[in-house]
């Protein structure tokens, strides 16, 4: 495990390079994200060496609460902050102002999104102000605002298979898909928990399933096409699950991060049959196996921090290797 401070910023999110495997992007706030300004780092991981190297650094007034690659120009960032703004960074000109800046959101970004396939550019960000906007990064105004939450709006994700598929989530406990050409309404809405709805994340193998993690601690998994209860749930965390994410390389592995300062590895088999109209379930956990009748709780898990954890992710061009932060100003990679 190699450790990377920073001073004085506490992590909120951090993002692997989907073009350069050994370069992360940690987004990063003052005073807790209450008041202050954010900083942008851009760190190197030298796995042999166990070291961890600052690249770059780029500020802005404001916290930063999210940030995401570009996939089709390996240089180019996207950035959620405080002031209801997001912001474009190019790390070549890491001196300079952001590239863009799109202000229209009229509370915090607490999330943002590019679009996976290599076709279509548009970005998604997400707002306390109960809205999720769509974005041409070549254009300064939305394309669309999408209003389908009652509560602030935590988290949206494209689909990794549908290009004009994506899912919300907010506080009013609702998991929302949507479809980019309907804007007024959602294709599907799921009241998924009976708490906040912090995080979500899609299947990368496949296309109607996803998981979204609650304030209440639970890990749920839903397939998309049956609406009334989940498919699998975890109840390993102690308290609110800020992030949750799937694997880029195995269809039955998801992580998570929590409040309770921990981050917990999950390998879970599920046998869904839908055409016979049964549901087998159990989960392998670090690789032991449960029947999802017997336990749903973890076996192993890890406290990394301090303080809360909110940034999680894992590479997707190593399998296993995964990085973590927290307000406690610390950001971890390590493998699983």
């Amino acid at each position: 495990m190699t450790t990377f401070k920073t001073e004085n910023r506490h992590g909120y999110s951090v993002k692997f390079s989907p073009n350069r495997s050994n370069l992360l992007a940690i987004g990063t706030s003052q005073y807790y994200g209450f008041k202050g300004g954010g900083t942008l780092f851009l760190v190197t991981y030298d796995e042999d060496r166990c070291l961890i190297t600052k690249k770059y650094e780029m500020h802005w007034e404001d916290g930063l609460f999210d940030v995401v690659w570009s996939r089709s120009v390996y240089s180019l960032l996207v950035t959620g902050s405080g002031d209801g703004t997001v912001q474009m960074w190019n790390y070549k000109y890491p001196s300079q102002k952001p590239v863009r800046t799109f202000n229209e959101h009229k509370k915090e970004v607490c999330s943002v999104d590019w679009c996976q396939n290599s076709v279509d550019d548009f970005l998604l960000s997400a707002s306390w102000d109960c809205s999720v906007k769509l974005w041409d990064p070549n254009k300064h105004c939305s394309l669309t605002t999408y209003k389908g939450h009652d509560r602030l709006v935590y988290e949206a994700k494209w689909s990794p298979f549908l290009s004009s598929c994506f899912a919300s989530v907010s506080g009013d406990g609702m998991l929302n898909i949507w479809d980019c050409s309907s804007p007024l309404r959602p294709s599907v809405k799921i009241n998924a928990h009976q708490a906040e709805i912090l995080s979500c994340s899609w299947n990368q193998f496949y296309p109607f399933v996803l998981a979204t993690g609650g304030a209440e601690g639970l890990i749920r998994i839903w397939d998309i096409r049956k609406l009334l209860t989940p498919i699998f749930q975890l109840e390993g965390c102690q308290d609110a699950v800020k992030r949750v994410q799937c694997s880029p390389h195995h269809w039955s592995t998801l992580v998570s991060a929590s409040y309770d300062c921990t981050t917990k590895y999950i390998y879970t088999k599920i046998t869904y049959f839908i055409f016979l109209k049964t549901n087998y379930i159990s989960i392998i956990i670090m690789y032991r196996i449960w029947d999802y009748g017997v336990s749903s709780e973890p076996l192993q898990s890890h406290q990394n921090h301090s303080d809360y954890v909110y940034g999680l992710d894992m590479s997707s061009d190593q399998d296993g290797l995964m990085a973590d932060c927290g307000w406690d100003a610390e950001v971890r990679v390590f493998r699983i």
